[in-house]
């Protein structure tokens, strides 16, 4: 038996025996040769069995009875196989294995997720296992590679990672989008946003970030929409927004950067265009205000078949993707209408009728992956906001004591991981790029 190895590293023992772990994801040949598809979780590639080197090696008897193993073999049969690494030019992986000795370790009945094109609604059905699927496995490759990268990130830069509640009694981003339960006699939330908590950990530790679950009581009206999503959101005392704007922008360029540099195989695999990505890293991001936004779509309005738009309406997604097209580069807006933003961020020195926030667009068609702003920290003006939008100024006594017990400056941000995930592998739906959420089976009626 070879080195014990997993396929990602058989680049390292080209033309060596070497044994593996590894499930049968697909196969295929006739006659004297077999062809599987092996993956390990670490990677996919081909192995190659070939009748008469089996003869050659256990005699025929035995040596006929092992290829019958490998030409009956069952997809996700799970197998130790051991064979030899050879380059190979003609695959994307670069790699394949003559195979030398097979054993079956489970075998598999009837697996529903054969290699024909099957429709989403039943690959969320069977989530638990499409997450085996090459174009899954190399998204969760991603997603990880993001996760890592994010605390690498934020870690360099002195933050301190806190951790939000889940279950919470107010609600920060609106009171018609709350997924309601019972905490022991008492309503209590699922968490919308990390970030009013963030905000205290910003006053004791100076700058903080969280991660973890956030959710949306809301049926999805487009393909950009969960009802749960993980969001990372960091906090920044006296941090203006023009400041977090920059951290903005180095932290997306840093998450595109590990991916392109710690994961070209699983770009390789989604036949991502890395040219593309590495656009997005090289030229500066463009800021334009939301005035001029609403200007631009009008102009261009009679050339487009997105939504009329007047001065206080929300983007709806056409409009965010014809926007970030249009300069070709991720675009913050800045400086949205009051009315159609969260309580807690800053009026506009000058104006009354916006306040000092932005959001980040993604483009290519994948809109908003980044919202933030500068933070109110007038007391007065926050608890005349908590009447205005109908929240209990008793719920939120404890994020007014932060306007109380020495205010500064402070700004932040929250991005979408699913959809941060979804631009940065090319994905056209962002479902599709989160086959394995916290909740193993869809909901239904």
């Amino acid at each position: 038996m070879g080195n014990f190895v997993s396929i990602i590293d058989v680049k390292n023992y080209v033309d060596q025996e070497i044994t593996l772990g590894a499930w049968v994801a697909n196969k295929s040949g006739k006659g004297k040769i077999a062809f599987l598809q092996l993956r390990d979780g670490t990677a996919y590639f081909q192995a190659v069995a070939f009748k008469p080197n089996f003869i050659e090696k256990f005699g025929e008897e035995e040596g006929l009875a092992k290829f019958d193993i490998i030409k009956h073999l069952a997809q996700e049969t799970s197998v130790k196989i051991t064979g030899t690494v050879k380059a190979d030019d003609r695959s994307k992986f670069g790699y394949e294995l003559d195979v030398t000795d097979i054993e079956v370790i489970g075998e598999s009945v009837d697996y529903p997720i054969t290699p024909k094109d099957h429709g989403t609604d039943f690959l969320m059905d069977n989530r638990h296992l499409w997450l085996r699927s090459r174009k899954q496995h190399a998204i969760m490759l991603v997603r990880n590679e993001i996760i890592r990268a994010t605390y690498e990130f934020f870690n360099a830069r002195g933050f301190i990672k806190i951790d939000s509640p889940i279950l919470t009694g107010s609600a920060p981003e609106g009171t018609t989008e709350l997924f309601e339960t019972d905490y022991f006699g008492q309503p209590a939330f699922l968490s919308q946003t990390g970030q009013l908590y963030a905000e205290a950990g910003a006053m004791a530790f100076g700058k903080v970030f969280t991660f973890g679950p956030t959710f949306r009581a809301e049926k999805s009206k487009t393909r950009r929409h969960l009802t749960e999503f993980w969001m990372i959101e960091p906090e920044m005392a006296f941090t203006t927004h023009e400041e977090s704007l920059d951290v903005q922008e180095a932290y997306v360029k840093h998450i595109i950067k590990a991916v392109i540099d710690n994961q070209a195989y699983a770009l390789n695999e989604l036949d991502r265009d890395v040219a593309v990505l590495e656009k997005y890293i090289e030229i500066p991001f463009k800021k334009i205000t939301y005035d001029d936004a609403v200007a631009l779509l009008q102009e261009h309005q009679a050339d487009n078949d997105y939504e009329k738009i007047e001065w206080g309406d929300d983007f709806g997604s056409p409009h965010e993707t014809w926007i970030s097209n249009y300069f070709g580069v991720p675009t913050f807006i800045l400086n949205y209408p009051k009315a159609i933003k969260a309580f807690y961020m800053k009026p506009h020195p000058t104006r009354e009728d916006v306040v000092i926030c932005a959001d980040l667009l993604a483009p290519e068609g994948y809109g908003e992956i980044i919202g933030g702003s500068e933070r109110a920290t007038d007391y007065e003006y926050l608890k005349a906001k908590l009447v205005e939008f109908g929240l209990s100024e008793e719920e939120y006594a404890w994020y007014l004591d932060l306007r109380k017990y020495g205010s500064v400056p402070h700004s932040g941000f929250g991005l979408g991981l699913e959809r941060a995930v979804t631009w940065i592998t090319g994905n056209e739906h962002i479902r599709e790029a989160i086959p394995f959420p916290r909740l193993l089976h869809r909901l239904k009626p």
